[in-house]
């Protein structure tokens, strides 16, 4: 049986930068993702999370359509298509799946199966689906999910997900990195 890659979409698979033109555009900033240095964005931009989860719901859909690759994800990701399962466990959503697949086809991402459970606890669904390592850019699920579950996590570094590591969390600057961590630790 092959082992199954989890693997978070968004700043992970898709560029960690997508949302910040859209943010600043609405929000009248000028922020970079070096400005990004925390998860919630509220107070990065000046206002409630109320109002920040208003606008999510009203622009995350065009915003996932469009949203970009992350360096290097495509060409890695699919060259496990054959050597592992590739199982994509993401916060967005249920609402999201059609459009989300159709962002998978449309970008040539090879995928063995999508899950959106609208929520950032993914420990459940990485147990459900026996996960052997697991690529998320969010500090504390890539905490949690290894600590939890005793997987290897991928960390992407980025601004915002900075702090001390367990030690199976492994942060990486790319795709290529990650790749490399990845076939040395589940090589066995």
């Amino acid at each position: 049986m092959k082992k199954r890659l989890g693997i978070d979409i968004d700043g992970t698979v898709t560029c960690p930068s997508t949302f910040i033109p859209y943010l600043n555009k609405s929000f009248q900033k000028n922020l970079t993702l070096k400005d990004i240095t925390q998860y919630n964005l509220a107070p990065l931009y000046d206002t409630t999370e109320e109002e920040m989860d208003r606008w999510m719901e009203k622009y995350e859909a065009m915003i996932y359509e469009r949203a970009p690759l992350a360096e290097h994800a495509l060409e890695v990701i699919n060259s496990w298509k054959n050597k592992y399962e590739l199982f994509y466990i993401s916060a967005r959503g249920r609402h999201l799946y059609d459009l989300t697949e159709q962002w998978f086809q449309k970008n040539g991402v090879h995928y063995h199966h999508i899950e959106l459970i609208g929520s950032h606890d993914k420990i459940e669904a990485v147990k459900t689906y026996r996960i052997s390592a697991f690529f998320e850019d969010k500090y504390d699920n890539a905490c949690d999910i290894a600590e939890a579950c005793q997987i290897p996590v991928i960390l992407f570094d980025t601004p915002y997900n900075q702090g001390p590591l367990p030690k199976q969390v492994i942060r990486v600057k790319d795709w290529l990195e990650a790749k490399q961590h990845v076939e040395r630790l589940l090589s066995t």
